[in-house]
């Protein structure tokens, strides 16, 4: 697959603890992504964060929070990303998606012999 080098970087910010079909949403929305055949993605998990409703969401020793921040990232062209955020718009009911334009420097896979 060659994507190219001036592509787009999706973000989608949604809980640790959001459900799609039974299984994280942050799950879900990665294994989309594949069967669509987006070039990437990545899911990172934060430490603190709040949204929309300004809940602040944090990990400490005290308090173990179920419902860290999680970030999505997805990197692909314009096109294909645009296509893929209108496919699951409707089932993200909480979250921020945002996109920017990135320098694609390198994308390669380990050579099978």
């Amino acid at each position: 697959m060659v994507i190219p080098q001036e592509g787009y970087l999706l973000r989608i910010f949604v809980g640790e603890s959001d459900r799609h079909s039974g299984k994280p949403l942050y799950e879900w929305i990665v294994l989309k992504a594949r069967e669509q055949g987006l070039a990437g993605a990545t899911v990172l998990r934060g430490l603190m964060g709040y949204g929309a409703h300004s809940r602040l969401h944090t990990f400490k020793i005290e308090r173990l929070s179920l419902d860290l921040p999680v970030v999505v990232e997805i990197v692909d062209s314009r096109e294909k990303l645009e296509a893929f955020l209108d496919r699951i718009d409707d089932d993200i009911t909480e979250g921020l998606a945002t996109m920017e334009k990135v320098n694609v420097r390198l994308y390669r896979s380990r050579k099978t012999e």
